[in-house]
């Protein structure tokens, strides 16, 4: 799978309020009332990963978790790592 070019992927994020392209990834910050449902809302990407066969890199930060998708293996950002973006605001 080639990646997107710059305009495609700004196309695709506008339609993912939150999220924003740093450092070549596609990265958004949620913030939770507390670590348990930080971690609940990490185990619900975990399964939509999995499922996708695709796997973000996730940092926890007590009742933050900051979501960052590449396709590594493309060498940029492709529409899988969009996919699993929605997939993943939709697991809120």
């Amino acid at each position: 799978m080639p990646p997107l070019s710059t305009q495609q992927a700004n196309d695709l994020l506008a339609t993912l309020p939150g999220w924003q392209i740093a450092a070549d990834e596609l990265v958004r910050t949620f913030q939770f009332e507390d670590f348990l449902a930080a971690m609940r809302f990490v185990n619900r990407v975990a399964e939509l990963a999995e499922e996708a066969g695709h796997h973000p890199d996730i940092d926890i930060r007590y009742n933050r978790v900051r979501l960052a998708l590449v396709t590594h293996d493309a060498g940029g950002l492709t529409s899988r790592d969009f996919d699993l973006a929605g997939r993943a605001d939709k697991a809120i």
